[in-house]
């Protein structure tokens, strides 16, 4: 319960910040204006709470999935046709000149972008940037299975290019963000056994990721190496002695260097006894006494919770340890596990060092638009392959559940990453909201440079079942994205 309560709070935050500051242009736009704002509300109804300031009523509603500003004499969601047949009055929408009802029905959106940039802008000023070096990953694991397994890409490759450009971060290389996945045809090079090989991927690359991540897997490429970041109490791990910072460098018998091969070791060994070798770091074999020190382990009868006790552990020369366990089936995960949990990222800036980047004010505004602008881009760009079909719309488009699960997942990793998505939600929003559907911002705008250009305004019974078809349209497709969301839990 608390879990789905975490879920339910981060979500609400992130929206009802999204929400408030999309109305908040609409509202700001109008009055300068001089045009009457009769509801102010954040959520849909049912009302929650309602309170009257002036000529306006300021509304919050139950469900926090959206908000609207009610402006007299437009015809929005409210569908409220009071004014239709009548001279328009002077505070009303209607009345006032076509840039200006633009500049109101677009203030939404510039908003969101703004907010966006002063998230960006917020978060470089704050934490700058840190970053593994690219040219520090000598070779990379390629699971097997994954898009990248079936791009061409193996275990051991370097890899040196992409989309012709030189990586300059590590992150790059697992391919792990959407921009790095919208190329109209993405190439990777790396080197081989002393050769250059490229391989070009598929049009619908960026489905294929997106369905792979459904599964915990993304593009496939990782470069975490197997060194032990924490050791859960009870596990077999713990049982033979395993302790933070040990290196795990062999799995029945055959040598393992990426944590992805570990992983994959104890998947593929199920529940069957499993030896494991391991060295340890000299500071932490200073503190055990010797570089030989024996480890006191329970005997094979002490399982303990279940687990696989350790048959026997050998130590020799140089803190290298042996022994033979048996994972344990955790029916929580749907796998076996012995209990050790992958390098952190301090351990991973420790082993392969960190380049950090600090901005000043102006350096910080500068950077803070440009990444602004490069997810506007990588958005529209994404919005553009699912149109044209290159990239699927299921596996591509994610609704409340999934937006609730990427920000609870965001708030765990910090409030760097939570106002990261929040920004890229923005971004997100606005540009759903300025597509030429009815019922949304573009459709409105629509209408008002069909105005501008032809100097004559749709007659209002077009504008209003126009809106209602587009309100349908939006309903049928949040009930279709709820239930996409649904089905790929």
């Amino acid at each position: 319960m608390i879990e789905i309560l975490s879920y339910i709070l981060w979500t609400v935050v992130a929206l009802t910040l999204l929400v408030f500051v999309h109305e908040m242009g609409h509202f700001l736009t109008a009055k300068l204006f001089g045009m009457r704002v009769d509801r102010f509300s954040i959520g849909f109804p049912p009302v929650i709470a309602g309170k009257k300031w002036g000529e306006t009523e300021y509304v919050i509603g139950a469900t926090p999935l959206g908000g609207y500003v009610k402006i007299a004499g437009m015809i929005d969601e409210s569908m409220d046709t009071e004014h239709v047949g009548s001279e328009p009055e002077p505070h009303e929408f209607r009345a006032k000149p076509v840039w200006q009802r633009i500049v109101v029905i677009t203030a939404g959106v510039i908003f969101n972008v703004i907010l966006a940039a002063i998230i960006f802008t917020g978060l470089k000023a704050t934490l700058g940037d840190s970053y593994v070096p690219a040219d520090q990953i000598e070779e990379v694991h390629v699971a097997e299975g994954s898009p990248a397994y079936e791009l061409g890409l193996r275990t051991g490759d370097r890899i040196t290019r992409i989309d012709g450009e030189v990586p300059r971060e590590a992150s790059q290389l697992a391919l792990a963000n959407p921009e790095d996945l919208l190329a109209d045809t993405l190439t990777i090079t790396v080197e081989r056994d002393g050769e250059k090989r490229t391989f070009t991927a598929p049009p619908n690359i960026m489905t294929r990721v997106s369905r792979a991540a459904r599964q915990g897997e993304n593009f496939g490429v990782s470069f975490l190496p197997s060194v032990v970041a924490s050791v859960r109490e009870g596990s077999p791990a713990a049982e033979a002695g395993l302790q933070a910072g040990d290196r795990i460098t062999a799995i029945g018998g055959e040598p393992v260097r990426f944590w992805g091969e570990l992983t994959q070791a104890v998947h593929a060994a199920g529940t069957n006894p499993l030896t494991v070798r391991w060295t340890r770091p000299d500071s932490a074999r200073a503190a055990a006494g010797s570089d030989t020190a024996k480890m006191e382990l329970p005997s094979s009868n002490a399982s303990g919770g279940g687990f696989g006790a350790p048959e026997q552990t050998a130590t020799r020369p140089g803190g290298v340890f042996e022994t033979t366990l048996t994972p344990r089936y955790d029916s929580a995960r749907g796998r076996p596990l012995i209990g050790v949990a992958a390098p952190s990222a301090a351990m991973m800036e420790g082993e392969l060092g960190v380049r950090r980047v600090s901005y000043g004010p102006a350096e910080a505004l500068s950077a803070g638009i440009a990444q602004t602008w490069q997810m506007t881009e990588t958005v529209a760009e994404s919005l553009r392959r699912i149109f044209f079909g290159r990239d699927s719309f299921r596996a591509n488009v994610g609704g409340p559940v999934e937006i609730a699960q990427v920000t609870k997942q965001a708030a765990d990793q910090g409030m760097g990453a939570f106002w990261n998505i929040v920004a890229l939600l923005s971004i997100t929003l606005a540009i759903m909201n300025i597509l030429p559907i009815p019922a949304l911002d573009g459709g409105h705008l629509m209408f008002l440079l069909y105005e501008g250009v032809t100097r004559r305004r749709p007659s209002e019974k077009v504008r209003m079942v126009m809106q209602q078809i587009g309100f349908v349209v939006l309903i049928v497709f949040m009930a279709f994205v709820i239930f996409n969301d649904i089905l790929r839990l």
